[in-house]
Parts: C-alpha cells; sequence; structure tokens
C-alpha cells in the first residue's frame, strides 16, 4: 500500500505525540487550585513543584537527545513515551507537595526526548525548505495538549477528583507509544512511500543529512565532539535560556493566574484558559508559513527568513507585557492569547534554525543541549517567580518575559551562521 503525501500523515502523527507530551505537562496546572487546596499546597511549594519538573527536564533534555541518537529516533522515542504516560497515571498516588515534586521531576526526566525526537524525525521526513512549515504545524501539539487539558481536567475533577485527570491522560499516553511503534519509519524504510515522495524528500535535504557523509563524520568525530565544536549551539542555547521562561510561565501559571487574579471559577477556566493555547498553535502554523514567504517577496536567504520570523514574534511579546494595563479578565485572555501567538510563532523559528544547524546525527542532541540550557533557566525563573508574585504581582513578570524574547531574537540574529559556513570554519 502506498500512501501520497505520506510525510505529511507522519508530521499529522507526530503531532498527536507531542499533544499526548502536553496533556500530561498541563493536568498540573488545571488541577492546581483543588490540588492545593486538597493537599494544603502553598503558592511558593506550587512554584518548586513547577520547578522540579522544569530541573529533571533541562538536566535530562542533552541526554535525552543523546539517547535518541543512540538508540534511534523509534525505539528511543517509543520508551521514553511509555515512561511518562505511566509516571503521569503514577502522580495520582501524591498525598503531599513533596510526592508531587517526586513525581513532576521522574515526568519531566521522560519527557525530555519529545523535542529531540520529533525534531530528528523532521529532518529525516522533509527536505530543508519544508522543515519550517513542518515544525509549525508539530509545534501546534504543544498548543493543543494545553488546550485541551481545561476541559479534559476539569470534566474529571467535577465526575470525580483531580487525581482521576492524572489517570485519564496517562492512558491516553499509553494508546499512543503503541502506535508509534506500530507506525513509524524512516522514509528510506516504510513502505508506504512512494518512489516519488522518497525521491522529493532526500533530494532535497542538505548534503549534512546524507548517510555516506554522516557515518563519516560521526565515526571520526563523535556526536558530542561535533556538537560542541559548533558555534550555533551556543547561540541556540542563549536564545532558549532567554526564551523558555515565557513558555513555562504560559503552561504552568495560566489557571491559577485567572482565578486567583482575574477571579474565574473553574467552570470559567475551563471555557477560556485553552484560547491562549488555540492562538499558540495559529503562531506555529503561520509562523512555519512566514520563513518561505519572507523568501519569496523579501528574497531573503533562508537563514534570514527564520531570523525574520524570531524576530518578528519576540517583537508581538510586547502584547502580554502590557496585560497589568488590562481593565478585564477578557482583555487579559486577549493579551495572553497575543502572547502565544507570538511565542510559538519565534519557538517554531527558533526549532527550524536548530535544524539548520547541525548534521542528521547531531540534531537530537543540539536540540536537546539547547533544551537543557532553556529549562534550566525557566526552573530558576519559575523558582523565583513563586516568590516574587506574592511580593510585586504577576505584572512586571510578563514585562521581563517580553524583554527576554525581543533579547532572545536580537542574539539569534547578530550570532546565528550557516552549517556550511561553521561546518568549514
Amino acid at each position: 500500500m502506498k500512501i501520497k503525501g505520506l510525510r505529511w500523515w507522519m508530521i499529522a502523527f507526530i503531532t498527536t505525540g507531542l499533544i499526548t507530551n502536553y496533556l500530561a505537562r498541563n493536568v498540573l496546572s488545571v488541577s492546581a487550585k483543588n490540588m492545593m487546596e486538597d493537599l494544603n499546597v502553598t503558592t511558593e511549594q506550587y512554584a518548586l513543584i513547577v520547578s522540579a519538573w522544569q530541573l529533571c527536564y533541562g538536566i535530562m533534555y542533552a541526554g535525552a537527545g543523546w539517547v535518541i541518537s543512540i538508540l534511534g529516533t523509534k525505539l528511543g522515542f517509543g520508551l521514553f513515551a511509555i515512561a511518562w504516560s505511566l509516571i503521569c497515571a503514577a502522580t495520582s498516588t501524591a498525598t503531599s507537595w513533596q510526592g508531587l515534586a517526586f513525581w513532576r521531576g521522574l515526568l519531566g526526566l521522560s519527557e525530555a526526548a519529545v523535542f529531540p525526537a520529533t525534531i530528528r524525525a523532521i529532518t529525516a521526513w522533509f527536505p530543508a525548505k519544508e522543515r519550517s512549515v513542518a515544525i509549525g504545524w508539530m509545534n501546534t501539539g504543544a498548543g493543543f495538549g494545553a488546550m485541551i487539558a481545561p476541559p479534559l481536567v476539569v470534566w474529571a475533577i467535577l465526575f470525580k477528583n483531580w487525581e482521576f485527570a492524572f489517570v485519564i491522560v496517562g492512558g491516553i499516553g499509553a494508546i499512543w507509544s503503541t502506535l508509534w511503534f506500530l507506525i513509524y519509519k524512516r522514509p528510506q524504510k516504510h513502505k508506504w512511500l512512494t518512489n516519488e515522495e522518497k525521491e522529493h524528500i532526500l533530494s532535497g535535504q542538505e548534503q549534512q543529512f546524507h548517510d555516506d557523509v554522516e557515518k563519516k563524520e560521526v565515526s571520526k568525530l563523535g556526536i558530542w565532539k561535533k556538537v560542541l565544536k559548533n558555534r550555533n549551539a551556543y547561540s541556540i542555547m542563549a536564545g532558549r535560556v532567554l526564551t523558555e521562561p515565557a513558555w513555562q510561565t504560559f503552561n504552568a501559571w495560566i489557571p491559577l493566574y485567572l482565578m486567583t487574579q482575574r477571579g474565574m471559577n473553574i467552570k470559567e477556566v475551563a471555557i477560556f484558559a485553552w484560547l491562549p493555547f488555540l492562538a499558540s498553535d495559529l503562531g506555529s502554523i503561520l509562523g512555519g508559513y512566514f520563513s518561505p514567504l519572507c523568501m519569496k517577496y523579501f528574497k531573503v536567504s533562508l537563514e534570514t527568513s527564520r531570523k525574520m520570523t524570531m524576530m518578528f514574534g519576540a517583537l508581538c511579546m510586547i502584547g502580554p507585557a502590557c496585560i497589568g494595563l488590562a481593565a478585564s479578565a477578557y482583555t487579559a485572555i486577549g493579551l495572553l492569547c497575543i502572547g502565544g501567538f507570538a511565542h510559538q510563532a519565534l519557538s517554531a523559528a527558533l526549532y527550524s534554525i536548530t535544524t539548520d544547524s547541525f548534521g542528521r546525527h547531531e540534531v537530537s542532541l543540539g536540540t536537546g543541549m539547547g533544551g537543557t540550557a532553556g529549562y534550566l533557566g525557566a526552573a530558576l525563573f519559575t523558582a523565583l517567580f513563586g516568590l516574587l508574585i506574592t511580593k510585586i504581582g504577576y505584572n512586571p513578570m510578563f514585562v521581563l518575559l517580553a524583554a527576554f524574547d525581543i533579547v532572545a531574537a536580537i542574539i539569534i540574529w547578530a550570532t546565528v551562521r550557516p552549517y556550511s559556513e561553521i561546518s568549514t570554519a
């Protein structure tokens, strides 16, 4: 059986994996108020629970990228997906904030593989010029997962309790993991791929993704050594340190912000809290198409088009920075929607820049190193966030997040160079 346009069906399937991953992440934030009341968890302790996930996720991100490089995308990603599904379900057994922090830390260790694996799969399945579009669609999984979480988790809480929500989401992840092992293969080995599409994919990939070149270079230098010698790796790490706190704040704090600062009840959160994540999906998709449009209409290079997309997203983050001026909860939600759109457009561009900066065997580790830097920065920021919002409030923190994104875009614009230049330097 041959399927036309299989690469697009494959990106749809990969995206559903990201949805299950983000469902597992966002169960905590939606159930936070009920969970905190039930277990007597303070705001500062909740921040530590969130930081435990971010810290472990960050520590494991590069390690997970290396594991994916060694085991391959199919086996490596599948094993990590099974792990995060079981751990998510086990979180329902927690009886204290320390127990929640323990399970969230384990969840962070297991979920760290998702972007190294998905980015590696996209580099294998798409020619270079299509990757920003593919990554844009893939990145919608983050928004969809966060978007589905409020109504699903609120239903579970009203039907039974917050623990039941963790069990349901863990079960969804287990089902997807089984399907992953059955469906995913590299394009060179997939029987459903037509010969014409295989030629389209392979002929459109850069020289560094060709198997003969890659095997020779990997055996000579080693994956870690190649990535550590790549100057773009450090630019991407700096960019991730500055941009990751914004997205982690959106995922961990929006429901709690709407309930504690804007007076919404849990049913209103189910109705409205998903809207910023719907906007984030639009940002991912349009951000992916923005790059080829810049190439077409502004006649810029592939590299410059990625940077233009990232700068556009960073400047749009000025929207949520103005949240302190919003008189109503609905205006605040609108500004958060602008932030979700902006940040995921920026994020899709940064992931596209990452795929352009490394060879096929290096890209999962390069993505992982950037993620490690980003999530360690986010963990530190979240710990401070929990302390500072009780003293200075949420509004100055949103201003700071916008400033971080703009500085990150400037750094990427000034320092990232094409792979052909850095590989011969």
